[in-house]
C-alpha cells in the first residue's frame, strides 16, 4: 500500500474516530500536525501538511476528514509536492450556519479541478455539508462522489468504530490511485 497521510478535521479525530482506528492499523501512516486543531490557520495548516508529505518519502495517499478536505483544496493549488491521491470524508459548507468561526480562513474554497484523483464521501444528512454541496465540490473538483446514506459527519458519534466498509471504499480508491505530478 500506497505511504498515508492521516489529515483529521478541527479538533483532531479523537481515540473513537475512524481515522485513528485507520492509522493504528497502518502505523507507517504519519498524521497531520498543526500548531492547534482548536483554531485552525490555513497558513500553518498549508505548512504542517507540506511537512507531512515530504515526510512519507514518496507519493503519498491523502485521507482527510471535514475541515482538512478544504485544506485539501487549498493546498493543492498552492503546493507542487506529488500526491497519488486525496480520499476526502464529509466536505463541509463554509457557507452553512453549522461551519465553525474558528476555521473561517478556510472559506474561499478552490473550485478547479485538483491535479490528482480525488474520492468524495458523503452523508446524505451531514450537519457541516448538504449532499448537495457534496455533489457541487465534487463536479468542482473533478471528483468521484460515494454516497453511503445517512451516517451524519461521518465521525465518532455516527457510531462507525473502524469503519469497514469506508475502509473498503479507501482499498478501491487506493487501488486505482495513481501518481501525479502538478504540471
Amino acid at each position: 500500500m500506497a505511504n498515508i497521510v492521516i489529515l483529521p478535521g478541527i479538533g483532531g479525530s479523537g481515540e473513537a474516530h475512524w481515522q485513528t482506528h485507520w492509522q493504528r492499523r497502518h502505523p507507517g501512516a504519519i498524521r497531520l500536525q498543526p500548531t492547534s486543531w482548536d483554531l485552525p490557520d490555513l497558513a500553518d495548516w498549508m505548512a504542517a501538511l507540506d511537512r507531512a508529505v515530504a515526510a512519507t518519502g514518496g507519493v503519498p495517499l491523502l485521507v482527510a476528514h471535514s475541515l482538512a478536505c478544504l485544506l485539501v483544496a487549498h493546498w493543492q493549488s498552492a503546493s507542487s509536492l506529488p500526491v497519488a491521491g486525496a480520499f476526502l470524508v464529509a466536505v463541509p459548507d463554509p457557507e452553512s450556519e453549522a461551519f465553525p468561526i474558528e476555521a473561517a480562513g478556510f472559506a474561499g474554497v478552490p473550485e478547479g479541478r485538483f491535479r490528482f484523483p480525488s474520492l468524495i464521501v458523503a452523508s446524505s444528512d451531514d450537519p457541516y455539508g448538504e449532499i448537495e454541496y457534496a455533489r457541487a465540490r465534487a463536479a468542482q473538483w473533478g471528483s468521484d462522489l460515494v454516497e453511503i446514506g445517512a451516517f451524519g459527519h461521518i465521525n465518532s458519534q455516527s457510531g462507525l468504530a473502524d469503519w469497514p466498509s469506508g475502509s473498503a471504499l479507501f482499498q478501491a480508491f487506493a487501488t486505482g490511485a495513481q501518481p501525479c505530478v502538478k504540471r
